[in-house]
């Protein structure tokens, strides 16, 4: 029989010992449930995590998607922009064109014709600070940006 052995069957019959074996078993126990209820714990809060990670994945597939959006509205815009200044220069060329017609016209018949001046239009690539635009604040809201 092993020293550990005959300390526990000498515990057993033995008054004195009857109490501490009683509070290691009582301690051990104890010791169980607090680890049961850590692992519980620990669990929840995995799945609280696993849950959290699924919100913000699917909140960032939300905004990528609205950030996508939002680009292709912008480049749709650039693109009718630029049509649009590409008809700002071909009207402001057919109106020197006509211009210069009505000042022959002046010149050969003598009489005296109202000829319209030509507006500048400013070339954003060559001359971006003289765009001529009122200096306001642009207001946007998140609805633009739904889809």
């Amino acid at each position: 029989m092993s020293a550990r052995q005959a300390a526990s069957s000498g515990s057993d019959s033995d008054p004195r010992y009857a109490n501490v074996d009683e509070r290691k078993r009582k301690r051990m126990i104890s010791n169980r449930e607090s680890a049961r209820r850590s692992r519980m714990r620990k669990q929840k809060q995995m799945g609280d995590l696993v849950n959290e990670v699924s919100k913000l994945q699917n909140e960032n597939n939300q905004l990528m998607q609205g950030i996508n959006v939002g680009q292709q509205r912008r480049m749709a815009m650039e693109s009718a922009n630029n049509v649009l200044r590409a008809q700002a220069v071909e009207l402001t060329e057919r109106l020197r064109s006509l211009n210069s017609v009505l000042q022959i016209v002046e010149d050969v018949s003598g009489l005296s014709m109202e000829i319209p001046e030509i507006p500048e239009i400013p070339d954003p690539l060559l001359k971006p600070w003289q765009l001529s635009c009122s200096v306001m604040p642009i207001m946007a809201s998140a609805d633009m940006f739904q889809y």
